[in-house]
């Protein structure tokens, strides 16, 4: 495909709308009312991905009881175009497989098991996810009906899950303040997260009355810019450096300045020794969808720094073995789609829309890549009978 044919993949809406109900970002260095202008751009595409979200949500792709409260409800908003809503799903599915993943070692597996039973009063996990904003991962973690695990045997989420999670959530304080405040407002919220507390002039707060299933929730407010500095680093109240812990930056470490970037992913290295990593990034800048994607991106006043450096997939797996993983692997959207969704869901998703853009597809989800590792976990994408799901 030519490079003027390809349209701005930031705003691919069909024409019909659906209703409504952004994830904060760390932006790069700059003086004065540029940088705070350009931290507000950053936080801006947050309302994409809540959009796009919800877009996947009504249109079937996914689950999510929860994605209507992040879009304003008076917002007429239109539709994304089938291969935003099929990249969606298959970036929330790949990210919730490696979640359910780590999860399923160290709070299901024998390590975290006491006489074949979740042990009581014991935190075997801890999950961090960097600029989350408004995403939902949480709330569904914490509210999920039902689990497989030991040969596909379903168990109640409360035995289950009893006192086995720490969950960190951070962002800028604006997103954070702004958060608490759509679940203090919205009982289904609040029923995931009882008890919702301002801790600090900072938006940080956290769920007093702990989730359903006594694990920990923490939402600190705070730019991730912050951790990068060599002294007067800040504080992660509830942060647990001696338990197995999931780093997840889900489009957020690749706004800032690549220096700064590693230096986060640093903070936590240095800290936890069993820390795992997930990564969902754009890559190939230098294609010619790449560059419209690029121009695209800088029409809108927004830069990727580390897309200038990790260009290709195996340059992300590259990366994470600098900062000290020794087993990495990185998949591309579309590698995802072939070799993990499993062909019912396959058939599924077709049969939503279908997909004429099959070409544009190939194109989009080819340009974005998902990299995760860890000390200690199984490294395979596909799904068995066995996996959980959490929606």
């Amino acid at each position: 495909m030519a490079a003027p044919s390809i349209p701005n993949l930031l705003s691919l809406r069909g024409s019909r709308g659906i209703r409504g109900h952004g994830r904060g970002r760390g932006g790069h260095h700059g003086p004065g009312r540029g940088a705070a202008s350009h931290d507000s751009t950053i936080q801006g595409t947050d309302t994409d991905a809540a959009v796009s979200r919800l877009s996947a949500v009504e249109l079937g792709y996914l689950e999510d009881p929860f994605a209507q409260y992040f879009v304003s409800p008076d917002a007429q908003i239109t539709r994304r175009l089938p291969i935003i809503n099929r990249g969606t799903f298959v970036r929330t599915s790949a990210l919730d497989r490696l979640v359910d993943q780590f999860l399923r070692q160290h709070v299901f597996g024998e390590s975290a098991l006491a006489g074949g039973q979740i042990q009581e009063n014991v935190h075997n996990a801890q999950i961090i996810s960097l600029g989350a904003g408004t995403d939902t991962r949480a709330f569904r973690l914490f509210t999920s009906k039902g689990r497989k695990w030991n040969q596909g045997r379903d168990v109640p989420p409360y035995e289950l899950w009893r006192n086995s999670i720490v969950y960190h959530e951070i962002d800028f304080p604006r997103i954070v303040e702004k958060k608490l405040a759509t679940v203090r407002q919205t009982s289904s919220l609040k029923e995931a997260l009882p008890d919702p507390n301002l801790e600090q002039a900072d938006g940080s707060w956290k769920s007093c009355g702990r989730p359903p299933n006594g694990s920990e929730f923490w939402c600190h407010g705070l730019d991730l810019r912050d951790l990068s500095r060599e002294t007067d680093l800040p504080r992660l109240d509830g942060l647990r450096t001696d338990i197995p812990t999931l780093l997840i930056s889900e489009c957020c470490l690749c706004y800032l300045e690549t220096s700064e970037a590693s230096n986060v992913i640093k903070f936590f290295k240095d800290r936890i020794p069993q820390l795992g990593i997930v990564l969902y990034e754009p890559v190939k800048p230098d294609d010619p969808f790449g560059k419209q994607m690029v121009s695209n991106l800088a029409a809108r006043g927004i830069r990727m720094p580390t897309l200038e450096v990790y260009k290709e997939p195996k340059d992300q797996e590259d990366r994470l073995r600098a900062a000290g993983w020794e087993v990495c692997c990185a998949y591309t959207v579309e590698k995802a789609w072939e070799e993990f969704i499993l062909q019912d869901d396959q058939q599924r998703v077709d049969s939503l829309e279908g997909l004429d853009e099959v070409e544009e597809w190939k194109l989009l989800a080819g340009h974005y890549v998902i990299a995760w590792a860890h000390p200690s976990w199984d490294m395979g994408m596909r799904w068995d009978d066995n996996d959980m799901k959490y929606y």
